[in-house]
């Protein structure tokens, strides 16, 4: 059964959006990778653009998603990152554009609706 991590991240104060997904993409993205390989089977940055086109203090500007083919994969990547060497390396690149006082994490349940195709509903 895959498990789905779900993180909820603020980009530091003073950083552009811009600036925040440009790091993430082009520097953090590759640590993610290399310590995710072997263990995670998904690995997704969603980066919220607010609708209204304002950002609020409490936004937060990027959901991560990453899946894991079962729990004991998850505990098992997460033991893998804990020697200092690998864990002080990740901290000290998100101190770098995240605000890691606001990061937030959660398994998800999930629960889906079967939905018709719009394209053949009438309307």
């Amino acid at each position: 059964m895959t498990v789905t991590l779900i993180t909820l991240l603020k980009r530091r104060s003073g950083m552009s959006k811009a600036d925040f997904i440009a790091y993430y993409e082009t520097r953090h993205r590759r640590i993610g990778e290399e310590v995710l390989s072997g263990y995670a089977s998904r690995y997704v940055r969603r980066f919220l653009h607010p609708v209204d086109g304002t950002d609020q203090d409490h936004d937060f500007d990027v959901v991560l998603e990453i899946d894991f083919p079962d729990q004991a994969t998850m505990d098992a990547c997460f033991a893998a990152m804990q020697p200092p060497e690998i864990m002080d390396r990740i901290i000290a690149d998100e101190e770098r554009f995240f605000d890691r006082s606001r990061n937030r994490a959660f398994t998800v349940e999930e629960h889906a609706s079967t939905l018709p195709d719009p394209r053949a509903v009438s309307r």
